[in-house]
């Protein structure tokens, strides 16, 4: 298939200035599509490893029962689809795809919630705490080599494993990254800069989210410039997306994070806000405050008074409008673009 041919399916426009009411429609699309697929490949697992595989995805509790928790919002299954669309492909050309980086998107938090020690994923016991740290790793392995198999087995699908083995790589550095950032000091010439943090969070957040939307494309048959191009905007989405949730993680409503107001600022970690308030006069302050969870509200106000809330939406709007630039300058078909631009604008803004 070439980008310019006609897309498979026919969306309506967003409604003028609602363009973040439109973008649930399209993730519960993208869902509805990949989880028949997604739950036939959990099935060839070892039992225990699929029991355990269902839970982390909120399919079921710990006893087997089936529950209804949706397993999260599906953005890396809609963007793969949507890749497939915008360069002319039919939605289930980009199925396996879907799958293999969810199956990634799942392992990555299973392991990251025992690395950070979280105990909690969305609003459960997360997998290490219900059945232990060991089987939670193994679970995690079992998840990213059927990730990898997934793609093996599918027509064409070399070019996406590639960019599956990317990513992964990346998400990996970005991970060693993150953990290294916590034992560096708030202030100094040894303190975590923005753009470090930047790096970072294109590896740890955008390298999957590229990988999903141009790995849905790849499977399409689009030319390598565009898989390219859509990956570069799957990065820059990423970060605006990870530097949205730091400010949601300080400053956001329980209702919408599911975790305590600034919860962030009580873990002490070093989120794009934090450290753009850090470089300003402000900083010293700040950094004596960061280090009681006694004063999180006085921090929180602070670093809002320093201009960190600010910088970080600047940001988060800078990095989504690469992203645009990027997705309006390629030949896709305007029926994906057309949904691809508003869910671009959700997971951005997400009541900021």
């Amino acid at each position: 298939m070439t980008p310019s041919a006609p897309a498979a399916r026919t969306a309506p426009p967003a409604p003028s200035g609602q363009a973040g009411q439109a973008a649930p429609e399209v993730l519960l699309r993208c869902r509805e599509s990949v989880r028949p697929a997604l739950r036939k490949a959990v099935d060839t697992l070892h039992p225990w490893l699929a029991e355990m595989a269902a839970y982390s995805f909120g399919w079921c509790d710990t006893a087997g029962t089936p529950t209804a928790a949706d397993g999260g919002k599906g953005v890396r299954q809609a963007l793969a689809l949507l890749g497939a669309e915008a360069v002319g492909a039919d939605a289930e050309t980009g199925v396996p795809a879907a799958v293999a980086v969810e199956l990634v998107h799942a392992f990555s938090l299973l392991h990251d919630d025992i690395m950070d020690g979280d105990a909690t994923r969305r609003g459960r016991p997360a997998l290490w705490r219900a059945y232990g740290t060991g089987p939670a790793i193994l679970a995690g392995d079992a998840l990213f080599a059927l990730a990898v198999e997934t793609l093996t087995a599918a027509p064409e699908g070399g070019g996406a494993l590639r960019l599956l083995s990317a990513a992964l790589a990346d998400l990996v550095r970005g991970q060693a990254d993150d953990l290294l950032f916590a034992a560096r000091p708030w202030t100094g010439p040894g303190r975590v800069t923005p753009g470090e943090y930047r790096v970072m969070a294109e590896r740890k957040t955008g390298a999957l989210l590229g990988c999903a939307l141009a790995s849905g494309a790849a499977l399409g048959g689009a030319p390598p410039p565009v898989v390219a191009a859509l990956d570069r905007a799957g990065r820059h989405l990423g970060v605006a997306f990870q530097v949205a949730d730091d400010v949601l993680g300080i400053w956001g409503s329980p209702d919408v994070t599911g975790k305590p107001v600034g919860g962030d600022l009580r873990e002490r970690k070093k989120t794009f806000p934090v450290l753009a308030a850090l470089g300003t006069p402000a900083g010293g302050r700040l950094a004596a405050l960061l280090g009681s969870p006694a004063h999180t509200a006085e921090a929180a106000a602070l670093a809002e008074r320093a201009g960190g809330r600010e910088a970080a939406l600047a940001e988060a709007r800078a990095e989504a409008a690469a992203a645009r630039d990027l997705l309006t300058g390629l030949p896709l078909a305007a029926a994906a673009t057309g949904e691809l631009l508003p869910l671009l604008d959700f997971l951005v803004r997400r009541d900021l």
